[in-house]
């Protein structure tokens, strides 16, 4: 699985979670412990790879830009696209606890988002401090971090408390401005386009800004499973990104397979029609904040 799949996997938990915090589902504890051991692999494969990054560009071989690179440069997307879903989560599993004030998910996503953070401080290191990184592909990738920070302050602006805001928001303010945009979009009509647009955007975003490779693409698949397990069965539809995920997500139970069984066969409905006034007026919004 492809970290740009993660990416759209992030807007889909924004847009749900509010349904898993307000609604009374009960979260399994494998799918929060396969969630932290997906996470643990692939954060020490991260350390590994990065580990092995020259940092003095007299010890780089020759050829190394040309051979070894390419593939190095997939782990750094992988870790600057990666915490946009690792803060979603967060967002949403602070929400889901406090509301029933509790200690199920938070932690553990909490823990791997600090890990997260981590890896992320070690690669910017090598991207500022390193000298084996030519001065464009430095550059490439501090606009993909970049635009990746404005995409996180617009789906934790939709998830986050107000007391999670300083903590996983990179601009605040921002993520407020945005959260409460949205809020007030879904109270109109033509509201119902929004997360549609969102997901064309955030799609266009980063298709054709990451490299074709996926260095943990194993992992990454076990990840999103996890996340979706944390679902109801039906919640998300069956087509696009997700249609490979619903044979992984039959392994965490089978009292999930019947409605996903029924999910995958039943024809998705038609599109709602929207204002076009509302989908200027979001689309303004999203290019406003940099993120088309």
């Amino acid at each position: 699985m492809h970290a740009r799949e993660l990416v759209e996997l992030a807007a889909l938990v924004a847009a749900h979670g509010p349904t898993l915090i307000q609604d009374e589902v009960v979260v399994s504890d494998s799918a929060i412990e396969e969630y932290w051991a997906a996470s643990k692999c692939r954060l020490d494969r991260w350390a590994h790879r990065l580990h092995a990054m020259p940092t003095d560009g007299n010890e780089v071989a020759t050829g190394w830009h040309e051979t070894t690179w390419p593939a190095q440069r997939t782990v750094f997307e992988e870790i600057f696209t990666g915490e946009l879903l690792a803060r979603v989560i967060t967002a949403v599993s602070s929400a889901y606890d406090r509301r029933r004030r509790t200690e199920q998910i938070n932690p553990v996503a909490r823990s791997i988002l600090l890990a997260h953070l981590e890896a992320r401080n070690r690669a910017l290191y090598h991207l500022v401090r390193g000298s084996a990184i030519r001065a464009e592909e430095a550059f490439r990738l501090d606009r993909l971090r970049r635009r990746v920070e404005r995409w996180i302050d617009m789906l934790v602006g939709l998830v986050a408390d107000d007391e999670d805001f300083d903590e996983l928001a990179i601009e605040p303010q921002r993520a407020r401005d945005f959260g409460e945009d949205l809020h007030y979009r879904h109270r109109i009509r033509g509201a119902a386009q929004a997360w549609p647009l969102i997901q064309v955007s955030l799609r266009g975003a980063f298709q054709r800004t990451l490299s074709p490779e996926s260095p943990n693409g194993d992992l990454n698949a076990r990840i999103a499973a996890a996340v979706i397990s944390c679902f109801p069965a039906d919640l998300f539809d069956s087509t696009g990104v997700f249609r490979s995920l619903w044979m992984v997500r039959l392994t965490h139970g089978a009292d999930d397979a019947k409605g996903m069984v029924d999910d995958l066969l039943t024809p998705s409905p038609p599109a709602m029609s929207a204002e076009p006034e509302g989908l200027d007026v979001m689309l303004n919004r999203l290019r406003r904040f940099g993120a088309c």
